[in-house]
């Protein structure tokens, strides 16, 4: 608990680039539907992730870089969801459910740099 379990991807163009990262590594990409975003699951080797369309504008280069989020796996979300609020964090996308896999929800830090948190849970929904 409490380590990086899922990575995210942001994209402009998904199904393009889902593409390029299956040619570069071999990932596998799964187009989800449950989401009202473009969303891909993606399966490595080892950790897995998502690939989904940027919600905001593309970086300048040169400007810092918004496109790769990492989730935490936590036992509890809700409590983890309080200490992130008590501690100075925002709520960027509150919980929802991936059903019949996890309960998922993105966090600001007090830099301003986005994070998930997710409750596996296969009654999610």
């Amino acid at each position: 608990m409490n380590t990086i379990g899922y990575f995210e991807i942001q994209s402009s163009n998904p199904a393009s680039d889902a593409k390029f990262y299956e040619a570069v590594f071999g990932w596998k990409f799964i187009k989800d539907e449950f989401l009202p975003i473009e969303y891909y699951r993606i399966e490595t080797n080892s950790i897995n992730g998502g690939l989904l369309k940027r919600p905001s504008n593309i970086p300048q280069l040169g400007g810092g870089t918004n496109a790769f989020v990492c989730s935490i796996e936590v036992a509890n979300f809700d409590e983890i969801a309080e200490l992130i609020i008590a501690n100075g964090g925002q709520i960027a996308l509150p919980k929802f459910a991936i059903p019949a896999r996890c309960y998922q929800g993105y966090f600001i830090d007090l830099d301003n740099n986005t994070f998930g948190v997710f409750e596996v849970n296969a009654q999610a929904k």
